[in-house]
């Protein structure tokens, strides 16, 4: 599943896995994605939505 909100676009984000004795490490924070059947246009479709998108209540699920 693509990791990106179709609604508002959001996708990974980049950062630093940092241990104890402070060694960095790239590592990937994934937005919350869920796949949902959603109504655009009067039309059913699925989308891949992030979950700050859900409760914001910027999509009308169906």
């Amino acid at each position: 599943m693509s990791r990106k909100c179709e609604i508002c676009g959001k996708g990974p984000q980049f950062g630093n896995r940092i241990s104890h004795a402070h060694n960095l490490s790239k590592r990937r924070f994934n937005p919350n994605i869920h796949k949902i059947k959603v109504v655009v246009d009067g039309v059913q479709k699925r989308m891949n939505v992030c979950t700050s998108c859900l409760s914001a209540g910027k999509i009308r699920k169906a």
